[in-house]
């Protein structure tokens, strides 16, 4: 049965990964094994998370994380080449556009083992992103290209890819947050997120962690202006990345008593507090998606995005980084005369099945 490694290095990677693997699973024609570079060490990702997703915890765990993008990269690929050596897969499925993503795919092809790009084909055109590169080198080198929406086949084409390669097969990401919010009422976990819904009926929610946002004071000054006039309308909570928590205290930004700072959140955690939201305030590519999904008004605060479809169809408005328009945007959310949106073609939870019998078929 031919073997396939499926390769995560942080934890939005097992979020992509779990639904192919729940679909490998129900197929049962194909071999695989998850393996976790370990890029990020988190103490979130135990048993329970592994057991939230419905996959099994993973097959190898490289422990390659830290050091600067280099170090990084170079780890994972010197311990992923040796994985390869002891024990050649038949194919390599990458997710996404971490360094991860990038280092398996280069030595996977080094070893003429074919590669499989799942998210394959974004492009935000911003070449100061590392994640930008990551796309661009990862899907340089493929053989197959899953992609999530027509900008990405756009995009392969140009970039001289043959149809044959490029499969728009809709997005495991979706199929993954519908997986969990199906889960989320039969959950007896009491979230940290529980209490803040409880005394709060109607609130938004922030996540914001992109180095060009919050690592210039002049830049976290401006958008936590903005979030704090936000805030004197409808309390927000903020699960805040320890970079940004860090760097609201050494800029000195007092975002208020509106502002509720949490810590960062497990995925069901998170999923159960933004999901009925009045408004989603962030710089993250995930959560524009998953806010479509669900159908939750988002306001994107970046110059750019990968995920054109989210403004064209979704829920979500790219609205920069000026404060007014900001503000502006979120208010006409909290008024409900915000995007309505709608779910794009194909997110509708059945893409890693897509991606496994096309596996299959070519794997066979």
């Amino acid at each position: 049965m031919p073997m396939i490694y499926l390769v995560a290095g942080a934890r939005p990677n097992f979020m992509k990964i779990a639904p192919i693997v729940r679909a490998l699973q129900a197929h049962g024609g194909l071999d695989y094994k998850i393996i976790h570079t370990g890029q990020h060490y988190d103490r979130e990702m135990n048993d329970v998370f592994f057991e939230e997703l419905g996959i099994p915890q993973p097959d190898v765990f490289m422990g390659a994380g830290g050091g600067s993008h280099a170090q990084q990269t170079a780890k994972i690929m010197m311990a992923f080449e040796e994985l390869c050596q002891a024990n050649k897969p038949d194919a390599v499925l990458v997710v996404g556009d971490v360094n991860s993503t990038l280092a398996c795919a280069i030595v996977a092809k080094k070893m003429n083992v074919p590669v499989a790009h799942v998210e394959a084909g974004l492009r935000s055109g911003d070449m100061t992103m590392p994640e930008e590169i990551n796309r661009l080198v990862t899907d340089s080198i493929a053989d197959w290209f899953f992609v999530t929406e027509p900008s990405g086949v756009e995009h392969l084409r140009r970039e001289g890819k043959h149809d044959s390669t490029i499969h728009h097969v809709g997005h495991v990401m979706v199929d993954n947050v519908l997986y969990q919010a199906d889960k989320l009422p039969q959950s007896t976990v009491e979230f940290e997120t529980s209490s803040f819904k409880r005394q709060h009926p109607r609130y938004g929610v922030i996540t914001l962690h992109r180095p060009s946002n919050v690592d210039s004071a002049e830049m976290m000054a401006r958008i936590g202006g903005a979030l704090k006039e936000i805030a004197t309308d409808l309390p927000l909570l903020f699960p805040v990345h320890p970079r940004t928590r860090a760097n609201l205290e050494i800029f000195g930004i007092d975002l208020g008593t509106n502002i509720t700072l949490i810590g960062p959140q497990a995925y069901m955690a998170f999923l159960n507090v933004w999901k009925d939201a009045a408004v989603v305030l962030t710089d993250s590519g995930g959560l524009q998606e998953e806010t479509t999904a669900l159908g939750v008004p988002c306001i994107t605060i970046r110059e750019n995005t990968e995920r054109p479809i989210t403004v064209e169809e979704g829920t979500n408005v790219l609205v920069g980084t000026d404060p007014q328009r900001i503000v502006t945007e979120a208010r006409k959310a909290m008024r409900g005369e915000g995007k309505q949106g709608r779910r794009p073609h194909l997110w509708d939870g059945k893409a890693a099945e897509r991606i496994v019998a096309i596996l299959a078929r070519e794997l066979g």
